[in-house]
């Protein structure tokens, strides 16, 4: 038994917290809430190893600890961090380990430092696994697949020693001009918030802590600008953008980071009422508040200055920064009033305590092993996500599977046959020589025997230069088909410019060949001119063209009539997404991937998500309204027959809202397939404001063999049916809904459900 109550792993966390907090000066009190470094310069390599610098030195002993430290193993083009400097795999757990030590060994009381680490898709550090990009994710709509894929990306990185996974969940793609949109898992609440319960309870088993970018609303900023003013009211942040959040925080999420974004004139970080009010006091999420990069400095705008600032976010709630000038100045703020010290103590707390639960004073070792689960190859996972995530948006005329086997394929176009531009933003540098598949070698490798694959790059990603453009006009029409693989990319270099924050700066003074990624937000939607012409080209030449959109958000594709006869969308599948897409051009894998977004027709339409308010609107003069391809779709190679859907009960009250939605499903073609089935509710009458169009509210899937049926049974509860009230809580509201089921949301079938109110 010791005398320090707070190193005793018996005790309860809360009086462990109780008696550290205690004993803590207001310094080292100041330097619990700051994660002031960038990890990386936190060692420098060396001859024989990695050691530790005097910066990260200095930086522990001017608060006599160290809250967290962000990025240690991170490698990218903006921390300059490659394989000749960096922290490998094999290193990773040693270095952190050397962290871990200095800090509980050099300092008063021994607190231990958390090691937090980017893990968008994947962790974003060298050797570290890649998995498809967040949309691709939402295209699978499969949050079992996604839950097993978290796990073992969760094993790798608490075996190499990090402890908190900083995880893009919460924002939706509402204006695809926004470059981040690769980042999100499509534009629907419950989509995501399915999604985010399987991300968070996946990294848990692993041991590790998710906090949940971004809180909140920030995929709504004006014209699709990275880190703009939103224009949500209540009602639409209630009803859109807190769902992700609400079902994380429910799974067990550690944290969330505050949006850059303002709501109702304040910055997300100063936003008492998001962060406490709502997250705190309604919602009774007892985790911690995390500070986007720099966000806090950014309130010096409205307070004139640090001191001021980082007492405004620290009283809204925000319990940890990120590399701000702002936080390290709190003991200032308490000397001066601003902030109270017992303020200050709960942050801290909040803080503390996370370090109790995940064992970090009673195992001194930073890293775990991982179980037999968490074992499962996270190759292997990256794969199979990027096959399901493949979704097939037309197939005019059945050119896709190709079948028979072809005499000539010409494989074409500028994503052909680049890994760097499949596997998306917040990645690391790819080891040379790592066995990654592109799109070009997984077809030569799924091509029948005797099948010749050309292939010509053709004109490049963007730009106007169209040199490239005959050559490859000609291979297509020496072929039998051609696949013709265009979208965009998010391949950062050595030459892209950076914020202090790690976006991208692009300008037309400083342009750069990516067309998506934090910083690169597009005004036009359309595929560059380039590639425009080049598919003008390939079609002209009468060959069946095959279009393979691999991209990190959705581009607005012209009709197919005279260009192309099929398309598949890849959103950035991750290094061996190229043996996915070829499994399914081949037919070697049935396309299961379903639109987790709206495809617009062009920019000027926007915005064009399924789930907008229902008023009646009948579009432009010039042009549809309505989307290229909606909402839930993806074709597959059979055909499909759906009956009406059945309810168990036509009536029910707000205090007694269950009841069974069954639909038959039937496979009316030749091959099989895998059928995910969508459930909507649409308002005809009542609640408490003005309908929206639809809304999904469950999805289940089928396997069906050629002639097979079966049911979807959906069980609709009080969550299926809520709406959000006026006073912006969640409840079964009287009044007359259509329940529908079907493919996509533009091909939904319903049925009437009353809810009745009191006699």
């Amino acid at each position: 038994m010791t005398d320090h109550l707070y190193r005793d792993p018996s005790v309860p966390v809360a009086e462990r917290v109780g008696d550290l907090l205690a004993r803590m000066t207001l310094t080292e009190k100041v330097g619990q809430v700051n994660q002031r470094m960038y990890g990386w310069d936190a060692y420098e390599r060396t001859a024989d190893g990695h050691r530790l610098t005097d910066a990260f030195r200095g930086e522990v002993a001017a608060y006599d600890g160290m809250g967290a430290l962000y990025g240690l193993q991170r490698a990218d083009p903006w921390s300059g961090v490659g394989f000749a400097d960096g922290i490998t795999a094999e290193d990773g757990a040693r270095v952190a380990d050397a962290v871990q030590r200095h800090v509980m060994e050099n300092t008063r009381l021994g607190i231990p430092v958390l090691l937090v680490e980017e893990v968008p898709h994947g962790h974003q550090a060298l050797d570290g696994t890649v998995l498809p990009v967040n949309l691709a994710v939402g295209a699978t709509w499969d949050p079992e697949l996604y839950e097993a894929a978290s796990a073992v990306v969760g094993a790798e990185l608490r075996a190499r020693g990090g402890h908190v996974a900083l995880v893009s969940a919460l924002d939706l793609v509402r204006d695809p001009r926004w470059g981040r949109a690769e980042e999100c898992f499509g534009e629907d609440p419950y989509l995501a918030a399915r999604l985010t319960e399987a991300l968070v309870r996946g990294m848990r088993t692993a041991g590790v802590a998710v906090v949940l970018k971004h809180f909140a609303g920030q995929g709504a900023t004006v014209g699709g600008r990275n880190s703009a003013a939103t224009e949500l009211g209540a009602r639409e942040l209630h009803e859109i953008h807190l769902a992700a959040a609400r079902a994380g925080v429910r799974a067990g999420a550690a944290g969330v980071m505050a949006a850059y974004n303002e709501f109702d004139g304040l910055p997300c970080v100063a936003n008492r009422a998001l962060l406490t009010e709502l997250l705190r006091d309604q919602w009774r999420f007892d985790g911690i508040v995390m500070a986007d990069g720099c966000a806090v400095d950014r309130l010096v705008r409205l307070t004139g200055d640090p001191v001021s600032a980082g007492a405004l976010a620290l009283n809204a709630g925000c319990d940890l920064s990120l590399w701000d000038a702002c936080y390290p100045r709190l003991g200032e703020a308490v000397a001066q009033g601003l902030v109270a010290e017992r303020s200050l103590d709960t942050a801290v707390a909040r803080v503390l305590a996370l370090k109790f639960r995940l064992g970090l004073f009673d195992r001194p070792s930073s890293h775990a092993e991982a179980s037999g689960e968490q074992r499962r190859d996270p190759r292997e996972l990256s794969e199979r996500m990027a096959r399901a995530s493949i979704t097939l948006l037309a197939n005019d005329g059945e050119v896709l599977p190709i079948t028979p086997a072809p005499r000539r394929i010409a494989v074409l176009g500028p994503n052909a046959d680049s890994i760097a531009q499949q596997i998306g933003d917040y990645t690391a540098p790819q080891r040379p020589g790592s066995h990654h598949v592109t799109v070009l070698e997984g077809i030569r490798s799924a091509a029948p025997p005797g099948t010749e694959v050309t292939y010509a790059r053709g004109c490049e990603l963007v730009g106007d230069d169209l040199s490239g453009v005959a050559k490859a006009a000609a291979l297509a029409a020496a072929a039998d088909i051609a696949v013709l693989v265009l979208g965009g990319s998010s391949a950062r270099s050595g030459d892209t410019v950076f914020d202090p924050n790690g976006a991208a700066v692009v300008t037309s003074a400083n342009p750069v060949d990516v067309t998506c990624g934090e910083g690169v937000d597009l005004a036009d939607l359309r595929l560059p001119e380039g590639q425009s012409a080049l598919l003008d080209a390939v079609a002209a030449t009468g060959v069946p063209v095959a279009v393979v959109l691999v991209q990190g958000r959705p581009h607005a594709v012209p009709d197919l009539p005279g260009t192309a006869r099929a398309v598949l969308s890849a959103w950035y599948p991750g290094p061996w997404g190229g043996r996915a897409v070829a499994d399914v051009l081949f037919g070697a894998a049935e396309p299961r991937g379903r639109l987790p977004v709206s495809v617009p027709r062009s920019a000027a339409q926007l915005p064009v998500f399924y789930n907008a308010k229902d008023h009646g609107y009948r579009g432009y003069v010039d042009q549809s309204a309505t989307a290229r391809y909606a909402f839930g779709h993806g074709l597959s190679y059979t055909t499909v027959a759906y009956a009406p859907p059945r309810l168990s009960r036509a009536r029910v009250t707000p205090d007694d809202p269950t009841l069974t939605c069954r639909v038959t499903v039937r496979n009316t073609g030749v091959r099989p397939v895998r059928e995910t089935v969508q459930l909507y509710i649409r308002r005809l009458s009542g609640g408490a404001s003005w309908p929206r169009v639809r809304e999904l509210r469950g999805f289940a899937r089928l396997e069906l063999r050629p002639g097979d049926e079966a049911d979807a049974v959906f069980e609709i509860d009080a969550d299926t049916l809520g709406s959000v009230t006026r006073g912006l809580g969640l409840a079964v509201e009287p009044g007359d809904l259509l329940v529908e089921t079907g493919p996509s949301s533009d091909r939904a079938q319903g049925v009437r459900l009353v809810i009745a109110g009191p006699d």
